[in-house]
């Protein structure tokens, strides 16, 4: 197995480039194996799948119960995996910077900060505290070996302009982030022009209906690294789903010619 030190490298060495490569989400050490059976260079975790796990909606997942779903994940393969840290599980910087600090301490090599509250009534953080924030975690990232992503949550929270998730996200960068990301972006245009503004890697969040483009398009825009955020999660829920309906309202089980052997599916976990 490599070290946490190497595995770290090695995720760096991919937002390098010269090509965009895909970070696919995993919710379990069984999803894990099977992903990386797959060839996926690195794994991240889904704030939404891993609430889902636990029967839960996203962002109902305690500090602990991530880290501890990180610990499954990061120790099933040699993969590098990155954490979806929400908003680091606190308000100050000096929380913030905490969290880092532990999620380097499962195994991680990387993970997010975002600039959502969680709250209805102010749904982002102010730019000031934002930028406090994402200084704060990244001067523990810097500390601990451990690339931190920044994310500016505009487009999925109500405020969809384009020139202040620039703006955020060149703070963001400016306060020592390594990775930028801001998902719900709607176009490539818009990708184009938050790719143009930025000197360090951009994540692309792929698994919205309609904002949701190809691997060659994303790639010739700018975009580094395309995370599959909970779609993957979700497409597995809807095979639970539909086959479940198929059994229960016809009668038949006409899925099981379309299911993974398990001998086949053994394969992959080893």
């Amino acid at each position: 197995m490599s070290t946490q030190a190497e595995k770290t490298a090695r995720f760096r060495a991919l937002h390098q480039g010269p090509r965009a490569f895909l970070i696919a989400n995993a919710w379990d050490a069984g999803s894990a194996r099977i992903l990386a059976g797959l060839g996926f260079a690195a794994l991240a975790t889904s704030s939404g799948a891993s609430a889902g796990t636990l029967g839960r909606r996203d962002g109902k997942v305690t500090r602990e119960e991530c880290f501890a779903q990180a610990r499954l994940i990061c120790a099933a393969t040699d993969l590098p995996v990155s954490a979806d840290l929400e908003k680091c599980f606190a308000d100050s910087p000096q929380g913030a910077a905490e969290t880092i600090r532990l999620a380097a301490a499962t195994g991680l090599v990387g993970g997010s900060i975002e600039d959502a509250t969680g709250e209805k009534e102010k749904p982002l953080f102010d730019f000031n505290q934002a930028v406090e924030r994402v200084a704060a975690a990244a001067a523990a990232a810097n500390k601990s070996d451990f690339v931190l992503t920044a994310r500016t949550e505009n487009f999925l929270r109500g405020k969809p302009d384009l020139d202040d998730t620039i703006r955020r996200l060149q703070a963001f960068e400016k306060a020592g982030a390594e990775v930028l990301m801001a998902p719900g972006l709607p176009d490539l245009a818009s990708v184009r022009a938050v790719c143009a503004a930025l000197s360090k890697p951009f994540n692309f969040m792929a698994g919205i209906k309609g904002k949701s483009f190809s691997v060659a398009e994303l790639e010739a825009a700018g975009v580094r690294r395309i995370s599959l955020a909970t779609s993957l999660y979700r497409a597995a829920m809807t095979g639970l789903i539909d086959a479940a309906r198929e059994a229960k309202e016809r009668g038949s089980f006409g899925y099981l010619e379309r299911t993974i052997a398990t001998p086949d599916l053994n394969n992959y976990l080893g």
